[in-house]
């Protein structure tokens, strides 16, 4: 390929191997130095990383950085498009809440969101947040959430000033615009107010990095004297808070990717304990909605894969009566429509569900159990809802898009069936969806299933197999890759590249089943997808072998470690964004943030010897291989607690020792940043053109 080869030499990461015997097998690791041994502090503050590994992570960047040098111009350019394809003073369709509406919006060059509101009906626009303030004189910045008290008087809201999602914590007095004395650190950036606004509920991570620890806080009280109302004790679940949509009570929800258990919290009792609803079982997974009068009954409404419901189903207890025991059926389960979440209002319930790859609202009237689905016309499309602040009303907002359609946002009468558009997404440099094609094929997998592959293409692009592609796929922890719309991508499909997702196992694109077909003993299901949907794409005449650019993320640049291991000669390019690769090692190591919670996706490695001896079957690092690799990118975050940057590290190492060919290989880590990159809007956009540029010039299309 044109432009694949670097004059500089890259850098080569010095051996200095490890060894430890596990299950009897004798494990050597030559980059295990590359994990530094206070990476806990290096979470709080990456100055303190050590010298030698700083270096080797400087020099990759700096060899990465001059591979990307003669494509400067391109580079502008394309970052020059993308912004001009974001409304910069953007905001959100406001939500109102009593004699207010909330939003957020960017002003003109800002990085960051202003949070604001107004008076209703048509009050002047206040300020309440402004993030480009807050992030002033920081490398890194990103707000968690922010929430305003019942009362409309102050606003709670979290910031993470490093990238490792510890978040600050903070109470604003909306009427003075300061700020309370009530600072909180190293929060999971999670909130909930009483109803009085008396007190905040918070978690706190555990020596580990784990969310488990929740907090009661009374406002105008110092933060070490805060209450812990409830302590996770196993370390293999999380724990998150969360709301009814009737603002009666508070969620502290517990789990891990297959069991789950939810406590209730009176947020009317500012001195209320938490309550347990149905106690866990292994396997049981279930979310929580509450009505004070459905059908004469207080009571609580179930989302959950209980009893079998494999696509779940939704059921009914009393509050006071909550246990499995005392659930009741309101809408039973079907196979293959699997139910994705519920919202419960005065007098309807709103559930989306998918069904045939395809998303849908269905509206039920709470009188009479009558139903009707909000529809679509479209081959592939995204859907999704958002309840606002109010319980008693007939107004639902959803979101629709298509690969080809720009987001937009509705409200819906469920009584009148009426809808409005309230917003649709401007492009301000322009977007005719008539010049792109969208569609939805079905590749045939090795095992006899069929693979939902989502496309979107320039009408003018010819389909002789000559264009380039992009191959985007995800598959775990049940995550559907949406078919939405995203501007950034039409650089791409406008200089001839096919956009496409694989809608692979181990997401719940076809239900519940196709994420279990993806998991455990079943993992390799989602690699061997990938590439049949890469096949597919090839006999079908989009493309061809050495035009594919695969992409994935997390768990999805695990995906692509396999992916190069097994089929180094269908792909041109492999972008591998902070990639979970060096899975064996990261599962045998109970310390690390995520291990424990991770067990049940992968298998544990520490107990179960047949887990090992399956992830180490597969897990990128451990199968590089002597062989010819296609061009790789990988990024990386330093202050990662996700997917730690030494992960990456030791793969661009070992892809270097063991590459039989000439193309490039680069690692570039973020010094200041964690799992989701840079955190402003606009220098994302320098993250996405280098890999805009990477899939160019690796295709030969960056002339």
């Amino acid at each position: 390929m044109t432009g694949q080869t670097v004059a500089s030499e890259p850098p080569r990461a010095p051996r200095r191997p490890s060894t430890r015997n596990v299950h009897g097998i004798s494990l050597t690791d030559d980059y295990a130095w590359l994990r530094a041994d206070n990476w806990r502090a290096v979470m709080r503050d990456p100055s303190v990383l050590d010298g030698d590994i700083r270096t080797y992570l400087e020099a990759e960047n700096a060899y990465a950085d001059a591979w990307f040098a003669p494509l400067g111009d391109l580079k502008g350019k394309l970052v020059a498009e993308m912004r001009g394809r974001i409304k910069e003073d953007d905001s959100s369709v406001p939500a109102p809440d009593g004699p207010f509406a909330y939003y957020s919006r960017h002003r003109e060059g800002g990085q960051h969101p202003l949070a604001c509101r107004k008076a209703l009906p048509d009050g002047e626009e206040v300020i309440l947040l402004d993030g480009d303030k807050e992030a002033e004189g920081k490398a890194y910045f990103h707000f968690g959430h922010w929430r305003h008290s019942s009362d409309h008087g102050r606003l709670a809201y979290s910031a993470d000033t490093s990238g490792s999602e510890l978040y600050s914590l903070r109470v604003r007095d909306l009427a003075t615009g300061t700020d309370l004395p009530d600072a909180i650190e190293e929060t999971t950036g999670d909130l909930l107010w009483s109803a009085d606004g008396s007190v905040l509920y918070y978690i706190r991570r555990d020596a580990e990095h784990r969310p488990s620890l929740v907090f009661r806080h009374v406002i105008g009280t110092a933060p070490e004297t805060d209450t812990l109302i409830y302590e996770e004790p196993d370390k293999g679940f999380f724990v998150s808070l969360g709301e009814t949509q009737s603002r009666r009570y508070g969620l502290i929800a517990c789990g891990d990717h297959e069991t789950s258990e939810v406590h209730l919290l009176d947020l009317n009792d500012a001195a209320a304990t938490p309550r347990c609803i149905a106690p866990r079982t292994e396997g049981v997974r279930y979310e929580v909605e509450h009505h004070p009068d459905l059908c004469g009954v207080d009571a609580l409404i179930f989302l959950t894969n209980a009893d079998g419901a494999e696509d779940f189903k939704i059921t009914t207890a009393p509050v006071a009566t909550p246990g499995r025991e005392h659930w009741s059926d309101l809408v039973p389960h079907r196979p293959g429509c699997m139910i994705l979440s519920h919202t419960v209002f005065s007098g309807h319930m709103a559930r989306l569900e998918r069904e045939g790859g395809l998303p849908r609202i269905v509206i039920r009237s709470l009188a009479d159990g009558a139903e009707h689905a909000i529809a679509f016309d479209e081959e592939a499309y995204a859907l999704g809802m958002s309840a606002g602040y109010a319980f008693d009303t007939t107004q639902l907002r959803f979101t629709y898009a298509s690969m080809t359609t720009p987001s937009e946002v509705w409200d819906y009468d469920m009584a009148s069936r009426r809808r409005e558009m309230l917003k649709r997404q401007e492009v301000p440099s322009g977007h005719d969806h008539a010049h792109y094609v969208t569609r939805r094929l079905m590749a045939p997998a090795p095992d006899g299933e069929t693979v939902p592959v989502s496309l979107i293409y320039h009408k003018d692009t010819p389909l002789d197999g000559s264009a380039p592609l992009l191959l985007y796929g995800y598959g775990a922890y049940g995550i559907t890759i949406p078919a939405g719309f995203a501007t950034n991508r039409l650089s791409l499909v406008d200089r001839g590249f096919i956009y496409a997702i694989a809608h692979i196992r181990g997401g719940t694109d076809k239900g519940w089943r196709w994420y279990a077909d993806g998991k455990l003993a079943k993992k390799t299901n989602t690699f061997t997808d990938f590439i049949a949907a890469a096949e597919h794409l090839v006999a079908e005449g989009f493309t061809q072998p050495e035009r594919i650019v695969a992409q994935g993320g997390s768990a999805g640049g695990m995906l692509m470690g396999a992916v190069a291991n097994l089929r180094p000669d269908l792909f041109a390019g492999i972008v591998a964004e902070v990639p979970f690769v060096d899975v064996l090692t990261t599962m045998l190591d109970d310390t690390l943030p995520l291990t424990p919670p991770e067990w049940p996706e992968w298998g544990n490695p520490i107990a179960d010897e047949s887990a090992f001896q399956r992830i180490r079957a597969y897990s990128p690092v451990d199968n590089v291989a002597a062989q010819a690799y296609p061009s790789i990118f990988a990024l990386a975050g330093l202050t990662d607690p996700r997917v730690t940057y030494w992960e990456p590290a030791k793969w661009v190492a070992r892809l270097r020792a063991a590459d039989t060919g000439e193309r490039p290989i680069l690692l570039r880590t973020n010094m200041d940043a964690g799992h989701g990159g840079a955190a402003g809007r606009f220098d994302r956009l320098d993250e996405v053109a280098l890999v805009y540029l990477f899939a160019l010039r690796t295709v030969g299309r960056a002339g």
